[in-house]
């Protein structure tokens, strides 16, 4: 993703996504699908959200959708999923068990389950059989939940637009990757004429610590944005020393 934004500085123009029909879902894949996946998702959102380029949403990203496990291989269209299930198992003698976590895990047909509408029948997405299963989960996250909780993805993404047109910084600034050898912490700078944005992103469930760069001026800063509700939230605080929570997301507006 560095070598995206500082390659194409002043050349091109980035086309930012984590996920596409081709790709297990984001959440699954960088974040936490379990006990974090508001959060994780939310933090995701922020990082593609907060790069220069057009970020791109996929279909049910923006209300957290995950991965399908199937039990059955019957219940699975992708045709690479198919022919990789055949190779290993009936030519290589693999055993199903042993395959199925990894077609869980990598599949295309993560990304293809009909969009999660509602908790009604097949998710809402149409009143006959789809072409493939909706995912077990569609009564817990459906767009229709989405809509009714304030704190919601949804909603979560409709902030970081907003921010993108109220920020020039946030489109057009410089980019500059700081923290560079942290393994838990991706954190990164957008320099612009008058303003500076600090984007911090805890990557992992642990709580790290981020700790801010010598040298980093600034006279103020602002909490523009963060995926854990405000109150629990010092934006006060100072920020040469962070205790992060779990795929926590943060960003500063420094001037």
């Amino acid at each position: 993703m560095t070598r995206w934004q500082v390659d194409l500085e002043g050349r091109g123009w980035n086309s930012i996504y984590l996920c596409n029909h081709d790709q297990p879902r984001a959440v699954s894949r960088f974040g936490n699908d379990g006990p974090y996946r508001v959060e994780s998702a939310k933090m995701l959102a922020t990082f593609i959200h907060m790069l220069q380029g057009t970020p791109y949403v996929y279909q049910g990203e923006e209300i957290g959708m995950t991965n399908v496990a199937f039990e059955s291989i019957d219940d699975y269209r992708d045709i690479q999923t198919l022919n990789l299930y055949r190779e290993m198992i009936e030519e290589k003698g693999m055993a199903p068990e042993e395959l199925m976590p990894i077609v869980h895990a990598k599949s295309r047909d993560n990304a293809r389950t009909p969009m999660q509408w509602s908790a009604g029948a097949n998710a809402g997405f149409s009143t006959g059989a789809p072409w493939i299963k909706v995912n077990p989960n569609y009564k817990e996250i459906n767009v229709e939940q989405a809509l009714a909780d304030p704190d919601s993805i949804f909603y979560y993404y409709q902030k970081l637009i907003r921010l993108r047109k109220e920020h020039p910084v946030i489109v057009y600034g410089r980019y500059e990757l700081i923290l560079e050898e942290d393994e838990a912490i991706y954190a990164f700078t957008r320099t612009g004429e008058r303003e500076q944005l600090l984007v911090i992103l805890n990557f992992t469930a642990g709580t790290p610590v981020f700790t801010l760069p010598e040298g980093m001026a600034f006279r103020s800063k602002e909490l523009i944005i963060s995926n854990y509700p405000a109150q629990a939230v010092d934006e006060g605080q100072p920020i040469d020393k962070l205790v992060l929570r779990p795929y926590e997301a943060r960003v500063y507006l420094l001037r």
